[in-house]
């Protein structure tokens, strides 16, 4: 056996017992030191660090794993990471989960792959809990979930009728502040380009915006159908929109990413934002503030809508994951930037 692997089958004997030896303390106070939302003295927990780089020694989170009975990951489902609605979710998540001293193992299903077809393999991994972000599940898939008793959250989305926690942005709450906003700002001919149209996301903040707008009084709202979120969606219904005699002088995506595209379809017609038509998306994504885009919208509450996810399955407490299945809204904020005018001035 050569020097190194010598040293290296040393520093993987060195145990908790061994550095609790050294200090005078218990084995409990070791673990405690190396478990972030544990309660320890801070002097003590640098004490155990300190000694415990000295010797060598590293927690075994596997060993641990069997232990307890729990592995500490929180798995988290995505469509994918190409849209930057997606990537604020998964770093929201990321850090709540990371702060109860778990860790995130992303799953994203493979084009044309449904998230029922991931799932089993999912639950080999025996995960302490599932977050399933932008998709649905089946009742039959959730309660398999509840027998193997790992708690699931939908976030982003909820079904109408589904058993099981969902957190999500009042969507239909926004969807009434933009009308109300437009209103205010002397608007009269607003339009809505829907996202998905079976997404709860889209469907609320269709029923917001055009509930909000008949209890106004307003009657010459129009509907243009995107199909998707995209860009390419919002950059087609915009062009469609603005061809019609009756050109709206607002139009609201239902998403940011669309109404950057609906934005690129105005200017190459030749039409100024705001000055001839307003332009509001949803999501509040970093590239909305950019100068380029000024895009007013709605800001979702990814950081609150992230720390109760993580509650509802039980995370970062003593208390067990809700028993009785919530969904939870938790409303936005109207984000006011250069794409949209007040033409009441």
């Amino acid at each position: 056996m050569t020097e190194l692997a010598k040293k290296r089958r040393a520093v993987s004997q060195v145990t908790a017992e061994d550095v609790a030896r050294v200090l005078g303390v218990s084995q409990s106070t070791i673990s405690r030191a190396f478990t972030a939302s544990a309660s320890i003295a801070e002097d003590t927990k640098r004490r155990v660090l300190k000694t415990a780089n000295a010797l060598g020694y590293r927690p075994n989170v596997i060993a641990r794993s069997l232990i307890t009975r729990r592995t500490n990951i929180v798995a988290v489902v995505m469509d994918n990471l190409t849209d930057p609605c997606n990537a604020l979710f998964l770093d929201a998540l990321s850090q709540r989960i990371q702060n109860c001293s778990c860790q995130t193992l992303l799953f994203i299903p493979a084009a044309g792959q449904d998230v029922e077809d991931i799932l089993p393999t999912l639950l080999q991994y025996q995960v302490d809990a599932i977050v399933i972000t932008s998709a649905t599940l089946s009742s039959t898939m959730a309660r398999t979930c509840a027998l193997r008793e790992t708690p699931v959250v939908l976030f982003n989305r909820y079904v109408p009728g589904l058993d099981i926690h969902a957190v999500s942005c009042d969507n239909e709450a926004g969807g009434r502040l933009v009308a109300e906003f437009l209103i205010k700002t002397s608007h009269v001919r607003p339009a809505y380009v829907s996202g998905l149209p079976d997404a709860t996301t889209n469907i609320d903040r269709k029923r917001g915006f055009i509930s909000r707008l008949d209890e106004l009084g307003v009657t010459s709202w129009l509907i243009e159908e995107g199909g998707d979120y995209g860009h390419e969606a919002g950059y087609a219904a915009a062009k469609r929109l603005v061809g019609r005699r009756d050109r709206p002088d607002a139009i609201f995506f239902a998403s940011d990413i669309m109404a950057f595209g609906g934005i690129e379809a105005l200017r190459e017609i030749g039409l100024r934002i705001p000055e001839d038509v307003s332009v509001i998306g949803f999501d509040d994504v970093p590239m909305a503030a950019w100068p380029s885009h000024g895009l007013t919208t709605i800001r979702q509450p990814v950081k609150e809508m992230a720390g109760e996810a993580i509650a509802l399955v039980g995370l970062g407490s003593l208390e067990s994951a809700s028993p009785e299945p919530r969904t939870s809204f938790i409303p936005g904020t109207l984000v006011e930037r250069t794409s949209t005018i007040d033409r009441r001035r």
